[in-house]
């Protein structure tokens, strides 16, 4: 058995309300609803919400919402392990055990069922506890810069000053659109980015953070561009 949990929240600070506002036609969490519906890696996709409105547009577009998650994991600070953990507890408590749980962000408009189906894939041929998206940073972060309290320019890494773009490792992030783990290794609170975790690998160009407005515009305008692929209707 394999569940997609959806974490969303609705105490969202810098944009208020984001994982349902409108984001190019729809609420925003009805593109990850939909991406995880597409994919067809899940025999349930569950949204873990705090949130009454949140969690009427995720039964809407075709999600569970078959508990609601407690305060103490709903603040600013909880972190994305515990939350899918307390869902495999809930989960487990009810007689389902599932395999593999895949936690889809709820920000993830850019998300391609596709690349949901290589996560599963990479995490049932490897020995790994963790398969998760991630893109190449832009610019070498060898010649990261940092400002000073009088606002002037320091070098992170003074080393690579007079160093070639080209001779500087390449480096990577975390693409902040899904994490497939087999079970136990959410239950056993254990990190997910470790020598232990798969990459799936993704062009920067479906990949977008959403935490200021502009992040939101950017999105929009690269959802638009790449002309993301067909969503079931609702």
């Amino acid at each position: 058995m394999s569940v997609a949990v959806i974490p969303a929240r609705g105490g969202s600070k810098r944009i208020p309300r984001k994982n349902i506002r409108e984001f190019c036609g729809k609420p925003m969490i009805a593109w990850s609803i939909l991406a995880a519906i597409e994919s067809g890696c899940f025999d349930r996709i569950i949204v873990s919400t705090d949130d009454d409105e949140i969690a009427e547009v995720a039964e809407r577009y075709g999600a569970e919402v078959p508990f609601r998650r407690p305060p103490e994991l709903a603040d600013d600070y909880a972190g994305t392990v515990p939350v899918i953990a307390h869902a495999i507890e809930r989960l487990r408590a009810n007689g389902d055990s599932p395999e593999n749980v895949c936690c889809v962000y709820a920000t993830a408009p850019l998300l391609q069922p596709s690349d949901i189906r290589k996560g599963r894939e990479a995490l049932e041929i490897n020995a790994a506890d963790y398969a998760f998206s991630v893109t190449n940073y832009a610019f070498p972060i060898q010649r990261a810069l940092r400002l000073d309290r009088k606002g002037r320019v320091g070098m992170f890494f003074p080393e690579y000053a007079n160093a070639r773009s080209q001779d500087l490792e390449e480096s990577w992030h975390d693409a902040g659109q899904f994490y497939w783990g087999r079970s136990e290794s959410w239950a056993a609170s254990k990190p997910i980015m470790t020598a232990a975790a798969i990459p799936i690998f993704l062009p920067r160009d479906r990949v977008q953070d959403i935490d200021t407005p502009e992040d939101w515009r950017r999105a929009e305008a690269q959802f638009k561009a790449i002309q993301v692929g067909p969503r079931p209707r609702n």
